[in-house]
């Protein structure tokens, strides 16, 4: 069954002292790829662990707002029982095991699966990255940080997600490899219907592969709109995909043409 992911007027606090996220909305339809835009400090990564229930080890919390994915409240699961739901997380900086082979990071996705799923499940991951098969036997920390991402895919492809959400996917990669990672995301979109939601800071790539798009400022929502509009938006043009004739990056808060919509506030 087809799920949307919806976030409303969501808040999260650090050691309940620092606001890091503030009324934030967005909804990822199914089968749709997604984008969340903002430069460091923005509350996009905050936001994606609110999602995944892995804001406990920083201390953070969900103080307001709800988290859905269908009919499942995600603010009452803990991890475990959102990645069985059919969320799953890639972390940015991939978060693999170092001192443990290719495959043996691949099967630490399938802990929920039958041994005989668990094998096929490895030999399609294979089938999407040739490369990791010949890797199979080398130590993750042995890996170029290209293969190492395709590891981290990988390993939250083997747990069969409905919605699969990728912190920073093209984070210290080179532009040929970073490209090749996306046809995969368009493949796995386009023929599984898999639905994604994913942070990236460069927004020409990100406009280019999603279809929706939020930009984040300050822990909230400053924008939203179809990719293809936002990448024509006169403000995204000036103030987020290029500078000011000055050479200064501008807020799109700071501009008084500037009014956020409100959205599903009702």
């Amino acid at each position: 069954m087809s799920q949307a992911l919806e976030v409303r007027n969501a808040q999260v606090f650090y050691h309940d002292v620092i606001e890091a996220v503030r009324d934030v909305s967005l909804r990822v339809e199914p089968g749709r790829i997604v984008a969340l835009l903002g430069a460091n400090g923005a509350g996009k990564s905050t936001l994606l662990k609110a999602i995944s229930a892995i804001l406990y080890p920083e201390e953070g919390r969900l103080i307001h707002g709800t988290i859905r994915f269908g009919d499942i409240d995600l603010a009452a699961r803990n991890a475990d029982q959102i990645v069985a739901a059919g969320i799953v997380h890639v972390p940015e900086g991939r978060r693999l095991f170092q001192t443990m082979t290719v495959e043996q990071n691949l099967h630490l996705g399938g802990y929920l699966l039958a041994k005989v799923e668990l094998a096929e499940a490895v030999e399609r991951v294979y089938a999407l990255f040739p490369r990791l098969r010949d890797k199979r036997n080398t130590l993750a920390g042995l890996l170029s940080g290209g293969e190492q991402q395709m590891v981290a895919i990988g390993r939250a492809l083997i747990a069969r997600p409905r919605l699969l959400i990728l912190d920073e996917p093209s984070l210290g990669l080179a532009p040929q490899i970073v490209q090749d990672i996306f046809e995969i995301v368009r493949k796995l979109n386009a023929e599984q219907g898999l639905s994604i939601l994913f942070v990236e800071q460069n927004a020409r790539l990100a406009l280019a592969v999603s279809e929706y798009a939020y930009v984040m400022e300050n822990g909230r929502i400053v924008l939203d709109g179809p990719s293809d509009m936002l990448a024509r938006n006169a403000d995204i043009r000036e103030f987020y995909l290029g500078q000011s004739g000055s050479g200064e990056r501008k807020s799109l808060r700071d501009q008084k043409h500037y009014k956020r919509r409100k959205r599903w506030l009702a």
